[in-house]
């Protein structure tokens, strides 16, 4: 946890602090708010008065901008059985400003067009650190014997290059779900927004120029090592290394873990059936899950790289149409192996990602077949099942949103058939509207393990939404979540690691490089969890006194403390799917 306030504001706040124990807060978006934001912040107080107006004030001058009556009071938020919507949306004017509002102040914001500048590229700072081979952040090499195939049938054993990718989170083991997934959002972040990118990293993610920008710079990290895991038609890998890697925190490239042959991991060969060496095993039904995504990856990568590489181009969309036709022919869902412990990602859905491959494989041949086939898929689940759920299970529905209906929508495709496809993504956010109007924060979504992710995945779908259908009625919504990334929840934190940079953001993630004393710049942490879930899980703990104790709520816990796993761990899927709305907020100045 991090505070830096400017000195007036930190003397104002500790006077008050003198007078009476605080049991009031504004919770607000520490990075800020372009002038044509909503702008919304969220008071919350232990306290049981009413709250009559508040007032913006500009932080420099003193002078009081906005005395607004009336707030907004909502349900309440226990233990906050007091809780309003400060809305200033009405304030345009660039500048730095501060909320007050009963005996609470609000941490000093700007106003401002380009608060968001430079945000999508900083994430990527935690990609090239999370990257496997070589390694920038520590300038060497890791895991450079990878691997050898289990689950091959004759080729078990057998060596193979697989080399490169990004490890997932603070562990080293690698996925394919996720790694396809992060390559997908980043190649589409590019492709709809790419002037919000700069070029400040070579390919090897060391500093410097290549005129090449830095986010296709990652992206084809991504698909390279995907091309290795994919290396012929009929062969996919679905995994490396398995949780026989957690055994304490390490730099990747002293990395201990044992797997029975000397420094290679093991390679999982997708088979379609359940995998798992120890006592649990996965539910895998089939392979088309991690084909649809080798595929939508490969495709968008052709689309992309069309121009500016016309032979690696060519080479992606191949594989794409081998991996499209891999999956028709093994539908079913590929989950990710356990080892000694119950966690793994617990996919259970299929038909989205084969939606996608097809829109994709659809947009760069115009094949009409795959926009058949895309539209198919995309009838048998016209929503994510967590939309609107109380629950589900690790990456049970999982990429998070469906990325196939709106690309779609955006394809050149029948009036009436964009029209259905639309309903579908209202659908999915009308049924997370309706949770989120239960708490001041307006937050639909679950809180289960990486609810952040649901976040992002919730903001991706409103963003696109909006933009293709003109529809503004979950406006308000976007910019609750938007916030609550930055510091609009209950515990007043950004939640991404660095970002901004003078606000109050994760210090202390369970990472090895933090433990060691570094820095994971620009990781998107899982986020707060119910506590039935903090408290269930196995070996998590706090390695010391709650600095959040007085702000954790009934509903949702989160922890800055790096032996919480499940609430302040950054993701590496999280961080690349959350580049494309950070991009679109740059990109709309």
């Amino acid at each position: 946890m991090r505070k830096l306030l400017p000195p007036l504001i930190s003397l104002f706040l500790l006077l008050i602090s003198c007078r009476k124990e605080q049991n009031e807060w504004i919770r607000i978006n520490q990075l800020g708010y372009r002038p044509s934001d909503i702008k919304m912040a969220v008071f919350i107080s232990r306290g049981n008065h009413s709250l009559n107006s508040f007032r913006v004030v500009n932080a420099n001058s003193g002078k009081t901008i906005l005395d607004k009556k009336d707030p907004v009071k909502t349900a309440p938020m226990e233990p906050y059985g007091n809780c309003y919507r400060l809305p200033f949306s009405e304030i345009t004017e660039e500048g730095y400003y501060r909320i007050e509002a009963g005996n609470a102040v609000s941490p000093g914001f700007r106003i401002s067009s380009n608060v968001y500048d430079g945000t999508a590229d900083f994430l990527l700072n935690y990609m090239r650190q999370q990257r496997c081979g070589f390694n920038p952040f520590i300038k060497d090499s890791c895991h450079i014997h990878d691997g050898y195939i289990i689950y091959g049938g004759k080729d078990d054993s057998v060596h193979i290059d697989v080399t490169g990718g990004w490890h997932d989170a603070a562990d080293y083991l690698q996925y394919v779900a996720t790694s396809a997934n992060a390559t997908y959002q980043m190649l589409f972040a590019f492709s709809q927004n790419p002037g919000s990118f700069g070029d400040n990293y070579l390919a090897n993610g060391l500093p410097g120029k290549d005129s090449i920008p830095d986010i296709l710079n990652e992206s084809k990290w991504g698909l390279d090592w995907l091309i290795k895991m994919n290396p012929e038609p009929g062969i996919m890998y679905n995994q490396i290394a398995d949780d026989r890697d957690h055994i304490g925190f390490r730099f990747p490239d002293k990395d201990t873990a044992y797997y029975g042959k000397d420094k290679e991991r093991p390679v999982y060969r997708c088979t379609g059936k359940p995998q798992g060496l120890f006592k649990y095993k996965n539910r895998a039904t089939g392979i088309a899950s991690t084909a649809g995504k080798f595929a939508s990856a490969f495709a968008l990568g052709s689309k992309v790289y069309k121009e500016i590489d016309p032979e690696f181009s060519r080479k992606l969309l191949n594989k794409a149409v081998s991996a499209f036709r891999y999956g028709l022919e093994n539908p079913g869902a590929c989950q990710t192996a356990p080892g000694t412990a119950p966690y793994f990602y617990e996919e259970d859905n299929w038909v989205d990602d084969m939606e996608l491959a097809a829109i994709e494989l659809f947009n760069i041949t115009g094949d009409q077949a795959y926009l058949t086939y895309a539209v198919d898929f995309g009838r048998k689940e016209t929503v994510t099942p967590w939309m609107g759920a109380d629950t589900a299970r690790h990456y049970q529905w999982y990429p998070f949103m469906n990325m196939g209906h709106p690309c779609i929508v955006s394809a050149d495709t029948q009036t009436v058939v964009k029209e259905e496809f639309l309903n579908n993504m209202k659908e999915g956010l009308q049924r997370i509207k309706a949770r989120g109007e239960k708490n001041p924060f307006l937050i639909g979504v679950p809180f289960i393990w990486c609810s952040n992710n649901l976040v992002t995945a919730t903001l991706t779908q409103a963003d696109l939404y909006r933009e293709t259908s003109g529809d503004r009625s979950f406006a308000e919504m976007e910019a609750s979540l938007r916030d609550w990334l930055f510091g609009c929840n209950p515990w007043g934190t950004s939640m991404i690691v660095g970002l901004p940079g003078d606000g109050d953001y994760p210090d202390n993630t369970h990472s090895s490089y933090v433990v060691a004393g570094e820095q994971v710049p620009g990781g998107l942490v899982d986020g707060p969890v119910y506590s039935t879930v903090f408290g269930s899980l196995k070996y998590i703990s706090l390695s010391k006194p709650d600095v959040y104790a007085p702000f954790q709520t009934r509903l949702a816990v989160y922890h800055d403390d790096y032996a919480d796993y499940s609430t302040n761990e950054c993701t590496m899927d999280g961080t690349a799917c959350l580049v494309y709305y950070l991009s679109a907020l740059q990109s709309g100045n």
